[in-house]
């Protein structure tokens, strides 16, 4: 009953915290220009959203972080190593975000940090990541249990845990393109790892995640069709991130693959696309990510957005099956 109690307040505590200082952040950002630029490439009826408040990541990080802290404090939930290297992850990789989605409005147009810039401080991230790791005794081998897997890393597993940050952050990023999208799917997710988590003993894990299930939810107030405010890559590199690195530390990294199902699809079509592109001269999807392929193909937004969830939640009860079992 303890640990219900807890889920039910870390849930209120991120909804309750994010709906409100959306009612503060999307006119305030609104007011200081803090536009979106649209890519050029997109449909022409993406060209009306230009201008649209971007940095709405703030929503759903600041009460996260802000409630985790107060869950603290209040001795509701105890600090781990686990913890700290989540919330480092986090707030590091919004850190990035900002930093990109600033430039980009600052040079008025949609380039910000450059590949080179982003994969440098992605790196000092995971230096960071695996130093805490491996202070607290933290394993360096990737271990399947059900396949009677166990592959040890050593140093390598620092590369790693780089590869599934860079992997997951970048994946939630491509999905971030229609109203509601890459938030809902997020939220979807993070549900999935906060079961998994709970039941295989990482409480402060499964704590933090519900925590940002609520304070998406609340965001989704505010992204959902028609979009007062976009996530931006403040939010995106930040939900993807903090994704990545809750998979490794509950040792699910093959289950991120598939409550992440949606992600991973839309990342894959990207690469599929560019290869496609190099080897036959010829585009396979009309667009990509995925997502745009669908819109060429003339479906409504709200129509991409609603089946995507619903895949989703699917690959999400599949992956609870699945992050449990092995």
């Amino acid at each position: 009953m303890l640990l219900l109690t807890k889920a039910i307040v870390a849930i209120m505590l991120g909804f309750l915290s994010s709906a409100v200082l959306g009612l503060i952040l999307v006119p305030l950002l609104k007011k200081l220009n803090i536009g979106q630029k649209i890519s050029v490439f997109v449909r022409d009826a993406h060209r009306k959203k230009e201008g649209t408040p971007t940095m709405g990541g703030l929503i759903f990080i600041l009460p996260t972080v802000f409630a985790t802290l107060f869950l603290l404090i209040t001795h509701k939930i105890d600090y781990t190593s686990n913890l700290g290297i989540v919330l480092l992850v986090f707030i590091g990789y919004a850190c990035i975000g900002f930093l990109d989605d600033f430039l980009s409005i600052r040079r008025g147009k949609n380039e910000g940090l450059t590949d080179y810039q982003k994969l440098l401080m992605q790196v000092l991230i995971a230096i960071g990541f695996f130093y805490i790791y491996m202070r607290n005794g933290g394993q360096t081998s990737w271990v399947v249990g059900t396949l009677h897997l166990d592959f040890e890393m050593s140093w390598l597993y620092g590369l790693f845990i780089l590869f599934v940050l860079v992997g997951a952050s970048n994946a939630v990023n491509l999905t971030d393109g229609l109203d509601g999208l890459a938030g809902g799917l997020s939220a979807i997710a993070f549900i999935a790892f906060s079961l998994i988590s709970l039941m295989v003993g990482f409480e402060d894990i499964g704590v933090f995640s519900l925590i940002l299930v609520g304070s998406i939810v609340g965001f989704l107030i505010y992204n959902t069709h028609p979009a007062k405010i976009f996530m931006g890559d403040t939010g995106s590199l930040a939900l993807g991130a903090v994704m990545g690195a809750i998979a490794i530390l509950t040792h699910r990294e093959l289950t991120l693959l598939v409550v992440a199902g949606i992600f991973v699809i839309e990342t894959l079509s990207v690469i599929i696309q560019v290869f496609w592109l190099y080897v036959f001269k010829k585009k396979l999807f009309l667009m990509t990510p995925l997502h745009h392929h669908f819109e060429k193909l003339g479906w409504s937004e709200t129509d991409i957005v609603k089946l995507f969830w619903v895949g989703g939640l699917i690959l999400a009860m599949a992956g609870i099956i699945f992050g449990v079992w092995l």
